[in-house]
């Protein structure tokens, strides 16, 4: 199905402005969110964390809250992503450089190099109650606008478009098997090689043979209840992964729940009149719009001109489309406008942020207990990160469920991101890892202080014997 079929029926539209969040009333403000330290069951929500996470976690964040320890590691990180996979001293030939990178850094934020290593991560996931997993197969494109170059793992330089783009298929039905009910794929399109990518910055149809394998994705997907959320990635090539996403959307979402969600990012000026563009798509057509909201991952690499000024802007935008959606009112459909009713939606919040997240969490249930409309909703942390958060939540959405009996009230599922593949093929996720914890530094600074709180408690509290590897805390 060509790209550019999607002009036919989505007229140029211009939002009004998205309302201003509002902020959250009395328990649940800014101060008290942040400062938050147990759940309302009274257990922290890092007692849940294996030690070995957890002491993963002491580590990477006292890297990320410490300048003099966080620029080193990343300038590391960045030049290792740069060397070639056919080099030696690349992370997958140089077995030094992968043991050091593999117990540290991507044991903390990526699943596995191999499918029996990525199944037994998404099994603990699942074991600590996580209502899925989301996983990526890690091989992707990312073009650098201040250097103008992109860089790609690849498996060298005589490989036409086809066998990249078989290469990236197989990988990515490698993903789907590896997922079960309710888990997702997170899909990245620029994986596919350079043919691809080259049709996505030109504005062009991408080759046949990456529609065929997306349409095959999607139909394993769907055989196996696996939902799929199409990444963002870099603005360079994400005019044609919109439009692309689009028309999945038009196929898979019809009368019937999400199977493809687009992914917007907060941190674009453009986002609400985009958003508000598909809405009109969703609406005239008759498919369900997937609506994954994230801040944004490329703000080291994206045309600064494009991204809020502030971090204020970002949160504000974020907080207005989620909320927004939430109520089902968004620039012009919903609300008290009857000619443009909001169109169907499922929504995906993934982000870090715990105001954002507890806020919108908090609008959610409100309106399914006082039986106003809402939209089908899901939160997701990265694998590696806000794990506070993360569990906060679980414990929230597992202690309400008998709030209010004979209600029919479903509580969002939570979920963790990892992505999998080897140590080269995840260094451009890891370096975006390591920008994003630089970046947020309040955030950093708050889980390292709630992670050395666990880890004292623990310690407090004695050893206790493992059966399987001497001593280990008890949790």
């Amino acid at each position: 199905m060509p790209i550019n079929s999607t002009a036919r029926t989505i007229p140029r539209a211009i939002p009004r402005a998205i309302p201003q969040p509002i902020s959250p009333p009395g328990p649940f403000s800014a101060v008290h969110l942040r400062r938050q330290s147990t759940s309302s069951q009274g257990q922290p929500p890092l007692a849940v964390l294996p030690t070995g996470a957890l002491l993963r976690s002491l580590l990477t964040n006292c890297v990320a809250s410490k300048p003099w320890l966080q620029r080193p590691v990343l300038a590391v990180l960045a030049r290792l992503a740069a060397i070639d996979s056919g080099n030696w001293f690349s992370v997958d030939r140089n077995p030094l450089l992968h043991a050091v990178l593999k117990t540290t850094f991507y044991r903390q934020f990526c699943a596995g190099e191999t499918p029996s290593e990525t199944r037994e991560t998404l099994r603990a996931l699942k074991a600590m109650g996580f209502g899925g997993s989301i996983l990526t197969y890690a091989r992707e494109t990312v073009f650098d606008h201040r250097t103008g170059a992109q860089r790609a793992f690849t498996d060298g330089n005589r490989v036409d478009d086809d066998e990249h783009i078989a290469v990236w298929r197989r990988g990515t039905l490698d993903t789907v098997d590896l997922l079960g009910p309710n888990d997702l794929l997170a899909l990245k399109l620029t994986g596919a090689g350079p043919g691809v990518t080259g049709a996505f910055a030109a504005g062009e149809n991408p080759p046949a043979a990456m529609w065929a394998a997306v349409e095959a994705i999607c139909d394993r997907c769907e055989e196996r209840n696996v939902r799929i959320l199409v990444d963002a990635e870099s603005q360079h090539y994400q005019a044609g992964i919109q439009k692309m996403t689009l028309e999945l959307m038009r196929k898979y979402n019809r009368n019937r729940p999400a199977l493809v969600y687009n992914t917007y990012q907060a941190y674009l000026k453009a986002t609400p009149a985009t958003l508000a563009t598909h809405l009109v798509a969703a609406a005239q057509d008759g498919f369900t719009l997937g609506l994954k909201l994230v801040r944004g991952a490329y703000l080291a690499t994206d045309p600064r001109a494009l991204i809020h000024d502030t971090k204020a802007d970002t949160d504000a935008a974020y907080n207005a489309i989620a909320q927004g959606a939430l109520r089902r009112h968004l620039g012009d459909f919903g609300g008290d406008n009857a000619l443009k009713p909001f169109p169907a939606v499922d929504l995906f919040l993934a982000g870090h942020n715990r105001v954002s997240v507890m806020t919108a969490y908090e609008l959610h249930r409100s309106r399914r207990l006082a039986g106003l409309p809402t939209v089908r909703l899901g939160f997701a942390q990265l694998h590696g990160m806000s794990d506070e958060l993360s569990f906060d939540l679980l414990q929230r959405t597992r202690g309400n469920f008998n709030e209010k009996p004979g209600l029919d009230f479903q509580e969002p599922d939570v979920y963790k991101c990892s992505n999998w593949g080897t140590v080269g093929e995840c260094l451009a996720y890891l370096t975006r890892r390591a920008i994003e914890n630089r970046d947020a530094i309040t955030r950093t600074h708050d889980e390292y202080s709630a992670l050395k709180a666990e880890a004292r408690r623990r310690i407090l509290a004695g050893w206790q014997p493992s059966p399987r590897r001497g001593k280990v805390w008890d949790i």
